[in-house]
């Protein structure tokens, strides 16, 4: 059965416009236009995210439901993947965002609208910190695409968490993930969002 609903989480300070976002819909719009795809504007703190993303999948099939995530999106989708039980493709996933969040406390820009600001409480490290998994139970359900080039989060860091994870390794790039075409053949391979060939 393929699977018949996305979740698309972004990343911090971004949104549903962002590329990688846009590319997947569109993605849909051509090759799967039955996928409900729902990619939402995340609240700044961890714990309503993690709240709204949980109440927005509370009707879908679970077994039709699948992940994706970007950065901080991809440590939310794990969040996600070990309560639900369910796969996620992982775009450059933030591994312990609790700390390296900490240096941006305080009032923040959207990174696609300068003029929409929110602010980063410290409190919000703490609900980091209790919803991080101590391991992963099944890391078989994780796809992570890990670009060398990063220029954001460190790539051994994410080679580390997901060890023994199925990965696409990208030689270079960037924490955008700017030539998208590669990881997003492989997001539609991992998640099974076509019928196989032949």
């Amino acid at each position: 059965m393929l699977p018949s609903h996305l979740l698309y989480l972004h990343g911090f300070r971004s949104s549903p416009r962002s590329a990688k976002a846009r590319a997947v819909a569109a993605w849909r719009d051509v090759h799967r236009p039955d996928l409900r795809l729902c990619c939402p504007q995340l609240p700044p703190s961890p714990r309503e995210a993690i709240a709204l993303a949980l109440d927005l999948v509370r009707d879908w099939p679970l077994e039709g439901t699948v992940l994706v995530g970007s950065s901080l999106g991809g440590f939310y989708a794990t969040v996600l993947a070990e309560r639900l039980g369910r796969p996620a493709v992982l775009f450059n996933p933030a591994v312990n965002p609790a700390r390296d969040l900490a240096r941006h406390i305080g009032e923040q820009t959207a990174w696609h609208n300068p003029l929409d600001r929110f602010y980063f409480r410290e409190e919000f490290i703490g609900e980091l910190q209790a919803m991080t998994p101590a391991q992963l139970s099944l890391p078989e359900r994780y796809f992570p695409v890990i670009a060398t080039g990063d220029e954001v989060l460190d790539w051994r860091e994410m080679a580390a968490r997901y060890a023994g994870a199925p990965r696409l390794l990208i030689e270079g790039s960037d924490h955008a993930l700017s030539d998208f075409e590669a990881p997003l053949a492989y997001m539609v391979r991992s998640l099974q969002l076509l019928e196989p060939a032949g």
